[in-house]
């Protein structure tokens, strides 16, 4: 059963329950999701690196091979330990006020998703990741907030394909930087960068680089969401802001040009 012959992938089948549990070999009482379960505990503990099939094997104390019977192979383990990270708390997108609102809540739950599992932003994602069903309760939640939108379906999936690009882009910003010390750098060292990055060669940075606003500047300048040591909130919202406005647009527009209320 394969991408090949036009049958669901494996992986897929499994998440959703559609291929029976093993049977055989001494961990016949070990289901699937506990086998995922470890895994993902692995991975939340040590990091993605340390969830190795052996050593996967060794927590759910049984061998390697016995392992296989549950999952053929590194990446399908991935996939669904992906997907039982991933899944959203239970409950509507759209209970109100707004489909704005809405979609910034959906947008907040995913970045939570994301503080909690840092290693799901290093499994890759593709045709076969979209149809887990984590990823089928994220994709429709945040469908659900684009209700009443003048937008066709191509569109609304483009939009929370980029929101959630946006989403794990910055969750991946935020993961690096907490490993990080804080850079503040001096006058000196700033008139040390003054030297190389000038006006004259860099026009539209090197004025805010210089002033403290790019980096290694004095944080206490930037705006309350972002008073936090490397953090990016500031940024986050700024930038959540504008993709909002540019669909509030659209829609307004589209709705004025019908004869509609925007509202």
């Amino acid at each position: 059963m394969g991408e090949d012959d036009g049958a669901l992938p494996r992986p897929v089948a499994l998440a959703w329950g559609l291929l029976p549990e093993p049977t055989r070999g001494p961990a016949r009482g070990v289901s699937l999701d506990q086998v995922v379960r470890t895994a993902v505990g692995l991975a939340d503990a040590e990091g993605i690196g340390a969830v190795t099939m052996s050593r996967l094997a060794r927590e759910l104390g049984f061998s390697t091979m016995a392992l296989y019977r549950y999952v053929e192979s590194k990446e399908e383990l991935l996939l669904l330990m992906l997907d039982a990270a991933t899944t959203l708390p239970e409950g509507p997108a759209d209970d109100g006020p707004g489909w704005r609102e809405a979609l910034g809540r959906w947008v907040e739950s995913l970045r939570e998703v994301y503080r909690a599992h840092p290693w799901a932003l290093e499994v890759p994602r593709g045709p076969v990741s979209v149809l887990m069903p984590s990823s089928v309760g994220v994709a429709d939640r945040g469908l659900q907030a684009l209700t009443g939108l003048r937008l066709e379906d191509q569109e609304r999936v483009a939009v929370i394909l980029t929101l959630s690009a946006y989403v794990s882009s910055f969750a991946g910003l935020e993961r690096d930087l907490a490993g990080q010390a804080t850079l503040q750098l001096g006058p000196d060292a700033m008139a040390q960068l003054g030297q190389v990055i000038t006006p004259e060669r860099w026009p539209a940075l090197a004025p805010i680089l210089l002033t403290g606003g790019y980096a290694g500047g004095d944080r206490s300048a930037v705006p309350p969401e972002g008073e936090a040591d490397n953090d990016v909130e500031y940024e986050f919202r700024w930038g959540l802001e504008r993709i909002l406005d540019g669909i509030e647009q659209l829609h307004g527009r589209r709705a004025r040009s019908a004869g509609e209320d925007a509202g």
